[in-house]
């Protein structure tokens, strides 16, 4: 006969103890994670009673950071803090801390308004901010030591650290501080390299300042890396006052390099400069645009005297000197100067981009050259092609709708040009003379070593299509137009073939 040990009473057998300690481990576990998970909930002095009834911390209406402050140190390790619906008003600075979510209610419903230099700061990682609306004004100089006022390059949103989200977050700020959403490498808060950082769904609207920014100090780790865009907007940046002479909507690259850049399904409108736009010295590598909008930027006025290419005025849709930048389905409409600004090209490309009105503000001066597509070159390039332009047209522009200056190893496919009014009675310029070549070129010709096929039609200028300055450069396609002069070529027939480019009347049929 066995004999078996009376068993304590709610256990079970032997073999089925591991399986039960298994069990009840996994449920304190999730029972800690969803404690841990609840979120502290900050009510603001205008939200409904309701909410702050049930509020864990209730702001005043005064110095509403130290609640919020309160909140986000309470956390255990990581979690969430909830705002409700209404207005903080915050005197000082907010810090989230690592692991950690701000959450408001959405952009139209809790607002978060910065004064005395108050800030959201993001200097620790995996820091995710989600649906709220920012606004900064009256920033002082916090520098009394130096001439440059460090205080101020910063931004109502100023993002430090890697692996941030920031998501149906809107922004605004007066003229008083650089930027709303900020993109900063400094190494006196975080010396590692600035990278992962996504923006969703974000908006900057009538700002005295950049929309979206990034920047770097120092001289180590200053390439910002892999960061992505996507149905974020830039509306009216520095349009009714400006932090300085040079607001855009988006400046992907000022001091800093960039790479790893994504931006899709997102806008920039009314700008005093650049919608999009990267700066010349900085290194851009592998930076994408999808489905990119920008439209009516440019709204500083124009210098009295101007060349094409004076970095003293932008006033693009889409600015990009230099670098590795592709656009794809991107869109540049009713731009001051150009829709696409492409400076000493090294391996870009624009495919499927579309173009119309640029230069319809009034413009005034004789040296205004509004360009729908401007492709300049001062220096040589390593990439062959150096840009390839596909399946792109240009609609209705008032000035050049395609001008190309001291460039090499151009490839351009299937270019429509439609009806452009012209500059001095051209309407697109293939080429340049060797006196209007960019004053510091290293390039002694108009175009070389490449190949342009295009469909043009419109009568407009005197002269639709005018090559000049030509090396072997080889023509096709169609043009088709009641110009005096469709086509006006002058340089050496040997240099140019123009042998596959039709020339019909603008009827289009012989």
């Amino acid at each position: 006969m066995t004999t078996r040990l009376p068993e304590r009473p709610g256990t079970l057998p032997g073999p089925c103890q591991p399986i039960a300690l298994l069990i009840g481990a996994v449920i304190c576990l999730l029972l800690a994670q969803s404690v841990a998970a609840a979120p502290l909930f900050v009510a603001a002095s205008d939200s409904s009673p309701a909410d702050r009834a049930q509020a864990d911390y209730t702001c005043d209406g005064v110095n509403d950071q130290v609640e919020i402050r309160a909140a986000l140190a309470a956390l255990p390790g990581g979690g969430t803090v909830a705002l409700a619906n209404g207005t903080f008003n915050c005197s000082g600075s907010l810090i989230p801390r690592a692991n950690t979510t701000l959450r408001g209610e959405g952009p139209d419903a809790t607002f978060i308004l910065f004064r005395e230099n108050g800030r959201l700061n993001v200097s620790e990682e995996h820091i995710t901010l989600d649906g709220f609306q920012i606004a900064g004004a009256d920033y002082k100089n916090m520098s009394t030591d130096t001439t440059l006022d460090l205080g101020r390059w910063l931004g109502v949103l100023t993002i430090y650290a890697s692996h941030t989200k920031v998501r149906n977050v809107t922004g605004t700020a007066d003229a008083s501080i650089q930027a709303v959403f900020l993109l900063l490498h400094n190494p006196n808060v975080y010396a590692s390299v600035l990278e992962d950082v996504e923006f969703t769904n974000c908006r900057a609207v009538d700002t005295g300042t950049y929309g979206f920014l990034h920047n770097a100090w120092g001289s180590e780790n200053t390439t910002i890396r892999n960061i992505r865009y996507e149905n974020c907007s830039a509306i009216n940046c520095g349009r009714y006052g400006a932090f300085n002479a040079w607001v855009t909507g988006f400046d992907f690259a000022e001091q800093n390099n960039i790479e790893g850049l994504r931006v899709s399904n997102c806008s920039a409108r009314g700008s005093l400069e650049s919608g999009f736009h990267f700066e010349w010295d900085a290194e851009k590598r592998d930076c994408v645009f999808i489905n990119c909008v920008s439209t009516e930027n440019g709204q500083k006025p124009w210098p009295e005297t101007y060349l094409v290419g004076d970095p003293h005025y932008f006033g693009a849709g889409f600015y990009l000197p230099g670098g590795r930048v592709s656009l794809v389905n991107c869109h540049a409409g009713d731009n001051r100067a150009f829709g696409y600004f492409i400076g000493n090209p090294d391996g870009m490309l624009l495919y499927n981009c579309t173009e119309n009105g640029t230069g319809r503000s009034p413009i005034f001066g004789w040296s205004a050259r509004p360009i729908a597509y401007c492709i300049l070159q001062s220096l040589p390039v390593t990439k062959n092609p150096s840009v390839v332009m596909d399946h792109c047209s240009s609609l209705d522009t008032n000035g050049w709708g395609l001008f190309i200056c001291g460039a090499s190893n151009v490839l351009i496919r299937n270019f429509t040009l439609t009806d452009p009014a012209g500059i001095r009675g051209v309407g697109a310029m293939l080429g340049c003379p060797g006196d209007e070549l960019p004053v510091n070129s290293t390039i002694g010709v108009g175009i070389s070593h490449s190949a342009i096929d295009l469909a043009a039609s419109g009568s407009r200028p005197h002269t639709l299509i005018y090559i000049v300055n030509n090396r072997n450069v080889t023509y096709s396609g169609r043009i088709a137009s009641g110009a005096a002069h469709p086509v006006l070529f002058e340089g050496s027939a040997g240099d140019v073939d123009l042998s596959a480019l039709k020339v019909l009347p603008a009827s289009g049929t012989v």
